[in-house]
């Protein structure tokens, strides 16, 4: 019988880095066709997919009111918004892919990169359009410790592939190791810290 593993996808990582390549914002067959060339590699060749796991916020449903000027902004409406919800309502109904969610929350208002050059350059006063939404996900690499857990606690699989950049699931990636899980990263082509590097198994 054949080893089996998981592939585990930082959401956020993924579309950024299909972004970056295809030039728009990945669509349900962009992550399918990166999910295949990972189940293509030499390294998998003789091991059985269990599943996919897909790990992402889902996009803010919410009406927010810039602080100067009144104006209602609805985050629900815009077309990242749109394609991000697109794209996780897609993937969840995919054979063999389940879509893990964090959540998004909204802390207010900040200046934007651009404004705070802007201003250092030229003093001046705010105005409404150096304003923009203050906007992080949580709990999402929390998920991916979990499911780390599960999944070698329970022996469900030999191996997992984590697709991710962040050094921020070392601890989960060690506990793995310490549980008799083989490692795999796929970082992309991305410039990962040799701390997660050092972590797992083979960096595919």
């Amino acid at each position: 019988m054949s080893e089996r593993y998981a592939v585990l996808l930082d959401g956020g990582f993924v579309t950024k880095k299909l972004q970056d390549r295809l030039r728009h914002y990945p669509e349900v067959l962009d992550v399918q066709n990166e999910c295949q060339r990972i189940v293509a590699l030499p390294g998998l060749a003789n091991y059985t997919l269990l599943r996919f796991y897909f790990y992402d916020a889902p996009p803010l449903q919410k009406v927010i009111v810039n602080p100067l000027d009144g104006y209602r902004l609805d985050l629900s409406q815009s077309p990242r918004a749109r394609e991000a919800q697109a794209l996780q309502e897609g993937l969840e109904m995919l054979p063999n892919f389940a879509v893990r969610r964090g959540i998004t929350v909204f802390h207010g208002w900040k200046l934007g990169h651009a404004a705070v050059k802007d201003i250092q350059r030229n003093p001046r006063a705010p105005v409404s359009r150096d304003f923009v939404p203050d906007i992080k996900q949580k709990g999402v690499d929390l998920r991916i410790g979990i499911d780390v857990a599960h999944l070698a606690l329970g022996k469900i699989v030999d191996s997992i592939v984590i697709v991710s950049g962040d050094s921020d699931l070392v601890p989960a990636l060690k506990f793995a190791r310490r549980a008799g899980i083989r490692v795999y990263l796929d970082h992309m082509g991305h410039n990962v810290s040799r701390d997660l590097k050092a972590h797992v198994d083979i960096v595919l």
